[in-house]
């Protein structure tokens, strides 16, 4: 009640479907709960923060939930009021924002009642984040099957990553897995200081991405096995991306050890990662080859220890799991360069959208 009338915003609720619709959408969760996943393009102004939630819960488990209540709406009645003098003071009266919380209960409602109070036209994600998470997985499971994808094929080194980035630059569809999941695929393919997503939020940024393409129009994606480092690719698109027509790059030797000599120029400001993680492949290729890869990398042989990794490890592999996965390989358009430049793949993004 305000001065004795009814509040003129009576509680709402929005689904999932309607996120679109709100000017912004916010998680009152914890930081952590939030750095595990969320909604994609969803601020974080918490109700409750880590040490606060944790507190809360313990004196629930080990005092009483009455007395948990009380100390729990004292924290979000002053973290809410925190919110609104550094956050949300400049909003205005027509803003229009989307508040969820674990499952759309306390936290959440706190916030949107006091944002409706106001008179901002808040409403409150029916279910929380579980209805959220529970959509996600339930369309990951259907999107890939409405979908035309084009899967670019190529060893290591053929440029597959950069053609996506110059189809995307041409406005093609384009799903960049390795993107999504910051890692390039492959034993030596982690980021520098961008570690991977958790699980959940790899597939929140996935059903974002593909819940907005055109069925109508190709959608380009490059060609990996079921994890990309650490992720897992979802089952349904997995399976969509082995059954899919190929483009496949035949890029030369020499264009290919250029490239990845650029790409993975970290390892060349800093070899030891590199050293380090070539102990893992001892398994496959024995002590005295280690030992040879390893010495190339301290004496700076790049051009050698890249060729050599090429036709050992990454060649072989590739052979065995793009014909394994991908039946219709032998169907692809064939693209043969010297030329694995930025400024090659431009061209041929600019052929693949115009043909």
């Amino acid at each position: 009640m305000i001065n004795g009338r009814a509040n003129v915003y009576p509680p709402s609720f929005a689904n999932v479907a309607q996120l679109a619709e709100f000017d912004e959408v916010i998680d009152v969760r914890s930081p952590a709960e939030f750095a595990e996943d969320h909604v994609p393009g969803a601020t974080n102004c918490p109700v409750l923060d880590n040490d606060e939630r944790a507190r809360v819960g313990t004196m629930y488990k080990q005092v009483s939930s009455f007395e948990a209540k009380k100390l729990g709406a004292a924290l979000v009645a002053r973290n809410i009021a925190c919110h609104l003098e550094e956050t949300y003071s400049s909003r205005d009266r027509g803003w229009r924002p989307l508040i969820y919380c674990w499952r759309g209960g306390t936290r959440s409602g706190a916030m949107t009642h006091v944002f409706r109070q106001i008179g901002w036209d808040a409403f409150q994600l029916d279910g929380g984040y579980k209805a959220y998470r529970r959509q996600v997985v339930a369309e990951l499971a259907l999107l890939p099957a409405r979908l035309n994808f084009r899967v670019v094929c190529g060893p290591t080194g053929s440029g597959k990553s950069r053609l996506l980035t110059a189809l995307a630059a041409q406005g093609a569809q384009v799903l960049d897995l390795e993107e999504l999941a910051a890692h390039r695929g492959s034993l030596l393919g982690s980021l520098p200081n961008r570690p991977q997503p958790s699980q959940k939020m790899f597939e929140s940024q996935l059903w974002c991405r593909l819940a907005r393409m055109n069925p109508g129009v190709p959608v380009f994606v490059e060609a990996e096995s079921k994890k990309v480092g650490d992720l897992r690719v979802p089952e349904a698109l997995i399976a969509r991306m082995w059954q899919s027509h190929c483009i496949r790059l035949d890029i030369s030797g020499p264009a290919r050890i250029a490239l990845l000599t650029e790409d993975y120029g970290h390892f060349i400001d800093n070899p030891l990662p590199l050293i380090e993680k070539l102990e893992c492949l001892t398994a496959l290729h024995g002590r005295n080859r280690i030992g040879e890869w390893k010495e190339l990398a301290r004496q700076c042989q790049w051009g050698d220890l890249v060729a050599d990794l090429l036709v050992n490890h990454y060649d072989p592999a590739y052979s065995r799991s793009t014909l394994e996965h991908y039946p219709r390989l032998g169907e692809a358009l064939v693209i043969r360069s010297d030329d694995a430049s930025h400024t090659r793949m431009q061209a041929l993004a600019r052929e693949l959208v115009g043909e």
